[in-house]
């Protein structure tokens, strides 16, 4: 097997994540969340084949694992519910990786804002 550093589709595959995750909470509204329920729901669906091809797909680069680390920031996103400090040791240790490999790839961390409301 040829090692490579391309991770152009893994790289585009996040963005397309990015993209849905974005339009998916513009449409969500605390006040009614039923309201766009159906849409919201769709699109959900429609995200599977990215999310099973993010984790399909080796990284090779640090790009690549930064798409990697968005994405599992987006599978378990009740890990930022709650200030670090007061969540448990596992979901710590967790949360400090996925940030710390965000940082190092100089991707946005999606997620990022969440945490900063409720410190």
């Amino acid at each position: 097997m040829e090692a490579t550093d391309d991770d152009s589709k893994l790289i585009a595959l996040g963005k397309q994540l990015e993209e849905a995750v974005t339009k998916i909470r513009r449409l969500y509204d605390p006040v009614s969340p039923d309201s766009h329920l159906e849409l919201i729901e769709s699109m959900l669906v429609s995200l599977e084949p990215i999310e099973q091809a993010i984790m399909a797909i080796p990284a090779r680069s640090i790009a690549g694992l930064g798409v990697k680390a968005r994405h599992a920031a987006y599978v378990i996103s009740e890990h930022w519910d709650a200030p670090i400090d007061q969540i448990d040791w596992d979901a710590r240790a967790v949360r400090s990786l996925i940030e710390a490999v965000c940082v190092v790839a100089s991707i946005p961390f999606l997620f990022e804002s969440n945490s900063k409301e409720d410190e």
